[in-house]
Order: structure tokens, then C-alpha cells, then sequence
């Protein structure tokens, strides 16, 4: 039987999501308060709707106001904040009609991406894959969801990188963090084994150097989660726009 901490991190106030920065931490304060608010936004620790205290944000991270309205502004620019004249920034609703459009990004990207991977048959990359799909069987079996998104980022990520081409990745990972903090709603067991079993077959294609199966078997992954998505868009509502 599984406790809360095996699958969930105890929260009792959003904020609590955010790490404060350490001295000599690698990388500018910007980046690192853009990758925290936006891991607390794709988590769903801050809830499509929230309006994001700052002060709250530079006290719990130890940073001042630049960086957080610098971090902000970029997560504007992703779609995953808005500023609301008056009032501040929130966090914004999740709107089906961009889910659609950066499902058809992804789409378009990432099936041409598992179709290139096929035909390059490169053993680095698949040795890779297959680790990566170990890896996501053992947390699935353990009930570890947060850990099996991150294999299942990192599943992505391995193709992407395989292919070579940064500016393609670059405009994957934009559409991908406004699909994931959806996706988040749909991280039940049952969803979790669908999302394995269709990694599955894209790695079977992938390996066995099938291009057009490969593709094929990645079109119909981001499919069905588009298509789930939609379904939770009428169980939660209050997380969706109108």
C-alpha cells in the first residue's frame, strides 16, 4: 500500500513549491526563479487562475523583484502567465483552443523527430531509450508519478537531442510546458500505462528502423493526449477558459 509521499509532494501553501536560491547557484537568478515558477505552474502547485503574490515569491526564493518580474515576463511570453490591468499577474487559465495549437507544434515536430530518429539508427540513442523505459516501467510500478513525468520529459528530450537541432527543441519545449500543466490532470494510473505502452511502440519502431511506423506511433501518443485533455476540460472546468 502506498503512502501520499510515495506518489505526492505535501504543499501547504503554494508558495512552499518554490526553493529558495542558494549562494553560488549556477546559472542567473532569473533563469532560476523562470524554472521554479514554471515547474510550480506545469505541477499545478500554482492553479490556473492564481494570482502570483511577488513579494511572495522574492521572500520564499531570497532574490529581489527583478528577477521575479523578469521571470514573469518570459512566462508571459510562453503563455503560461498573463498581466491583468490593476490587479497583477496570474496564472493563466487553460484555454482548449491553445492546447490545440500546441498540440499541432508538437505534433508537427515531434513526428518528423521520431521518424528522423528511425532512419539514423544510431545505438547511443536507443541504448538511451531503453534505459529511459526501465526506468519509467520501475516508477510506474512503484506508483511515482512526478518521477514518471520526468522520464516521460526526458523520453522526449533523448529524440530531440538525437536529431540535432536546437531551435526545433527549443519551440518543442515551449508548447510542451503549456501542454504539460494540462496533462497533470490526467496523471491516473490508468493514463500513466496508456502513456508507457505508447512508448513503448514508438521504441519498437525506433528500433527496428521503421520510419514510417515510428511516426505514426508518435502522431497517435500526442494524440490521445490531446484527446484526454479535452475530456478533463469537462471534469475541471474551473481550471479551464471559457
Amino acid at each position: 500500500m502506498s503512502t501520499p509521499s510515495d506518489t505526492t509532494v505535501l504543499i501547504s501553501s503554494p508558495y512552499d513549491a518554490l526553493h529558495k536560491i542558494k549562494s553560488g547557484e549556477r546559472g542567473s537568478l532569473t533563469d532560476a526563479v523562470e524554472e521554479a515558477l514554471r515547474d510550480a505552474i506545469v505541477t499545478l502547485a500554482f492553479e490556473p487562475g492564481m494570482m502570483i503574490d511577488k513579494l511572495a515569491v522574492c521572500e520564499r526564493m531570497g532574490v529581489s523583484r527583478f528577477p521575479v518580474s523578469s521571470a514573469l515576463a518570459r512566462l508571459e511570453h510562453a503563455g503560461l502567465v498573463e498581466v491583468l490591468p490593476q490587479r497583477g499577474t496570474r496564472v493563466k487559465p487553460i484555454a482548449l483552443d491553445d492546447l490545440n495549437q500546441h498540440w499541432f507544434i508538437r505534433s508537427a515536430l515531434e513526428v518528423e523527430t521520431a521518424r528522423s530518429v528511425a532512419l539514423m539508427k544510431d545505438q547511443t540513442t536507443l541504448e538511451t531509450l531503453s534505459l529511459n523505459l526501465d526506468q519509467q516501467r520501475a516508477t510506474l510500478k512503484a506508483g511515482q508519478r512526478l518521477a514518471f513525468h520526468g522520464l516521460d520529459l526526458a523520453f522526449h528530450e533523448i529524440l530531440l537531442d538525437a536529431i540535432a537541432l536546437p531551435r526545433v527543441k527549443e519551440i518543442v519545449a515551449v508548447s510542451r510546458s503549456a501542454l504539460d500543466r494540462a496533462r497533470q490532470l490526467l496523471a491516473s494510473p490508468e493514463r500513466l500505462v496508456h502513456t508507457l505502452a505508447e512508448h513503448e511502440r514508438i521504441f519498437k519502431a525506433i528500433s527496428s528502423g521503421k520510419a514510417d511506423i515510428a511516426a505514426q506511433a508518435m502522431h497517435d501518443h500526442l494524440d490521445q493526449v490531446v484527446a484526454e485533455l479535452h475530456r478533463s476540460a469537462a471534469d475541471r472546468p474551473d481550471l479551464f477558459a471559457p
